[in-house]
């Protein structure tokens, strides 16, 4: 693949600690990163921000604040993750829909553009800059616009299940599924805005868990241990 958008949940880089940050897995995302971007591979990343915040579940702010606070912990996660990829080797930026005065740059396609012709590893932060639209949303937006191959989904769970694996022993994985499967069994894959702009868009997406060994590399080469997501 020439150019991946990479999905990491927030709640996968704190670790068994489910809050904050694990540095060693960090570390060990940054190294398959830094093996695929030595390979030529253009690597966008969209971090979700769980490890710091969940507003949809707190019942005493406004819905618009709450999801305001996530986008600054999305910008949080990758102003983190994007140093410990400098200290590994690599040239980072972190992109936002809204001014972080000094922190990041705006997003644009040209910019990204003129980041990946220096092989700069680039992160999207912030989401879509609006409330009542997800990471998930942002990471689907993201990945049509710089004309991203597919997604890779890096998951505390390893692929796609008919259930929830944590409640159900029972629970059936997919090896691959149709996207229109996904939101006809509402298979929680992504939330179902991003669901159906990978549909109209046709964006391809893998579904892996992020603590296999080698799991981003794999899935950028195209060995999927997890779900493939057609369109």
């Amino acid at each position: 693949m020439k150019r991946v958008l990479l999905k990491l949940s927030g709640e996968a880089l704190a670790g068994e600690k489910k809050t904050g940050f694990d540095e060693p897995t960090v570390v060990e995302v940054a190294r398959q990163v830094k093996t695929l971007a030595d390979e030529g591979v253009e690597i966008g990343i969209v971090i979700g921000g769980g490890n710091f915040w969940r507003g949809r579940s707190s019942e005493n702010i406004d819905r618009t604040k709450a999801d305001q606070i996530g986008m600054l912990a999305t910008v949080m996660n990758c102003l983190y993750v994007s140093e410990i990829f400098r200290s590994q080797g690599m040239d980072t930026a972190v992109l936002t829909p809204f001014e972080c005065g000094a922190f990041t740059k705006l997003f644009s396609k040209d910019r990204v553009n003129k980041y990946y012709a220096r092989d700069v590893v680039t992160f999207f932060a912030g989401g879509t800059g609006h409330p009542y639209f997800s990471t998930d949303t942002a990471t689907v937006l993201r990945a049509v616009e710089i004309e991203a191959e597919t997604i890779l989904l890096a998951k505390a769970v390893d692929g796609v299940y008919d259930s929830d694996p944590k409640d159900n022993p029972r629970a059936k994985k997919y090896s691959k599924v149709d996207i229109q499967e996904v939101i006809d069994k509402k298979l929680a894959v992504v939330d179902l805005t991003a669901s159906i702009m990978c549909m109209e868009h046709k964006m391809p997406m893998i579904v892996f868990g992020l603590n296999e060994k080698d799991s981003i590399i794999n899935a950028a080469h195209g060995i999927i241990t997890g779900t493939e997501v057609t369109v």
